[in-house]
């Protein structure tokens, strides 16, 4: 298998962003926020070596305050509809952003999967590390096996782990095709899916800014994001899915696909 056969491409780049106009802040303000957010990454930094050599709960306690303090930090508002599940279960969402990863950890305990440059961003990168995230390295597609193997182990061990599979991002305004291949670890583990849809407003209208997409950078992204004047997450759990034993992969992914859609 190709690595461009394997990476999924999303049509999204910065034509979705040119024509949203959304309400922005002031300079005081963004200046506030980055001084805040480096206040964070600092925190981080100074707790780094201890987190490793506490107990799971603790240090899962610990990257969620990190997570909730980032996004306070930048000034964004985050809501649940729904419960995370606190046992055995394969959350799965669209892509939109970075941020993405910081909202989900700041709403619960799940183990993400991530692609292997995430490991490397300041704060995402600490943080998914610190849950036991499992990184997909893109340019070596034949461990994706393994990663999934990985996974179910996880699974069936009890663990929530939250995967997004797209892929890739896309700017928020729908959802790109589910890959099946981490719905494999569901099915081997006997463990439910749960759909998850992200969604982005800044003064409750719809907005494409927080997305990081096509050939955007990290820096354009993060600049776009403490530039936004109400901004808001919304996190949306569906409706667990059971797969049976001699479910299919390819069908769950459509099935999950659809719900995150809904």
């Amino acid at each position: 298998m190709s690595v461009a056969g394997w990476t999924p491409m999303s049509g999204c780049g910065a034509h979705c962003l040119s024509g949203d106009q959304a309400p922005g802040v002031g300079l005081a303000v963004r200046v506030g926020r980055l001084v805040a957010l480096l206040v964070v990454v600092l925190g981080a930094a100074v707790v780094s070596p201890v987190l490793p050599l506490l107990p799971y709960r603790w240090r899962a306690r610990m990257v969620r305050g990190c997570a909730r303090n980032t996004l306070r930090a930048l000034g964004i508002r985050w809501r649940v509809r729904g419960r995370l599940p606190a046992h055995k279960a394969l959350v799965v969402a669209n892509h939109v952003s970075w941020l993405d990863i910081v909202v989900i950890l700041a709403a619960g305990g799940a183990r993400l999967v991530a692609k292997s440059e995430v490991r490397g961003w300041p704060v995402v990168g600490r943080i998914a590390a610190y849950t036991g995230a499992f990184f997909v390295d893109r340019s070596r597609p034949r461990t994706l096996p393994s990663t999934v193997d990985s996974v179910g182990v996880a699974l069936a061990g009890g663990a929530v782990v939250a995967v997004f599979p797209e892929g890739t991002t896309s700017c928020g305004e729908g959802v790109g095709s589910f890959r099946p291949a981490f719905f494999q670890a569901a099915v081997a583990s006997g463990a439910c899916v749960v759909p998850l849809t992200l969604t982005f407003t800044a003064n409750g209208e719809p907005t494409t800014q927080p997305a990081f997409i096509g050939e955007d950078t990290l820096v354009a992204s993060l600049n776009r994001v403490l530039a936004l004047r109400g901004l808001s997450v919304g996190l949306s759990f569906g409706t667990a899915i059971h797969p049976a034993a001699a479910a299919s992969r390819r069908t769950l992914a459509w099935i999950a696909g659809k719900a995150v859609t809904a």
